[in-house]
């Protein structure tokens, strides 16, 4: 049997249940801070904590998934190859685009 994992809403990385509530809140000022340094249109709109209202053993994929969705939301499409990308790594990824 897996552990219990829960993914982050901003990172979409895993995180053991007692690690989710510390990561969670560094996560979103490291977020807040990248957002600031970049160009205007490509800032996003802070994400925010999905709400599950579901009950029960279905619970935690529930959240893992709104969480997952939550995170993909983040990434831009490259102009040139339609690939997904962070903010930052767009930039650094449209220099060497064709």
């Amino acid at each position: 049997r897996r552990p219990c994992f829960r993914v982050c809403y901003i990172c979409g990385r895993e995180f053991g249940s007692q690690s989710i509530s510390i990561h969670e809140p560094q996560c979103l000022e490291k977020w807040r801070i990248e957002n600031r340094q970049l160009p205007r249109h490509l800032r996003r709109a802070e994400p925010r904590k999905p709400e599950v209202l579901t009950g029960g053993s279905c619970m935690l994929r529930a959240e893992n998934e709104a969480a997952y969705h939550s995170a993909q939301a983040q990434l831009l499409p490259c102009g040139n190859c339609g690939r997904t990308f962070l903010p930052d790594r767009l930039i650094v990824h449209q220099k060497h685009c064709r």
